[in-house]
């Protein structure tokens, strides 16, 4: 069988698993799960074309059954780590004591925009300077130093309380 007829009767097939397998692992796990998991299925099922039998949906559920396992024990493995990790090398204290303004700090920050909010968090969080915020997001330092400013600055204004404005007396204007 040459690849183009192969291909042309995995793609007549492929919608009808899609849809079935998608609906299955829907059932089973969260949707990122399920996307990964689809994905693999899918790979799987176009490597072993030739071996799928005729009655093709029981035997995709198979594959995806199997691969949802090994998503799971991924998954478990992945927490097993971070848990150990946490205990032999826990994360340095940001704050001495209890900080009361972190729920509104949280508040603030799910008012932003999702990219504002994570440019903060590169800054504050991972002490990043804006050359190293560019890296992680893929733009340039001025790009990074420009929207870490804009998102300072929006967050200021998320974050101040109505009468209880910054003085801008003595600033220039």
């Amino acid at each position: 069988m040459n690849v183009d007829s192969r291909r042309a009767r995995f793609e007549t097939l492929a919608p009808a698993v899609i849809d079935a397998v998608r609906r299955y692992l829907a059932r089973r796990t969260d949707p990122a799960t399920a996307d990964d998991v689809l994905s693999e299925t899918l790979l799987i099922c176009w490597r072993r074309f030739d071996e799928m039998p005729a009655e093709h949906l029981p035997w995709a559920y198979g594959v995806a059954r199997l691969c949802l396992a090994n998503a799971e024990r991924g998954q478990r493995r992945q927490f097993r780590l971070l848990a150990r990790i946490s205990r032999l090398d826990p994360p340095p204290q940001t704050v001495d004591g209890p900080a009361p303004a972190d729920d509104d700090l949280a508040a603030a920050l799910r008012r932003l925009r999702p990219e504002e909010a994570e440019i903060l968090r590169l800054w504050a969080w991972e002490d990043l300077t804006p050359a190293g915020i560019a890296v992680v997001l893929g733009i340039t330092a001025n790009a990074a130093s420009i929207r870490l400013h804009r998102a300072k600055e929006k967050l200021r204004k998320t974050m101040t309380v109505p009468g209880h404005e910054e003085s801008t007396e003595g600033s220039r204007p």
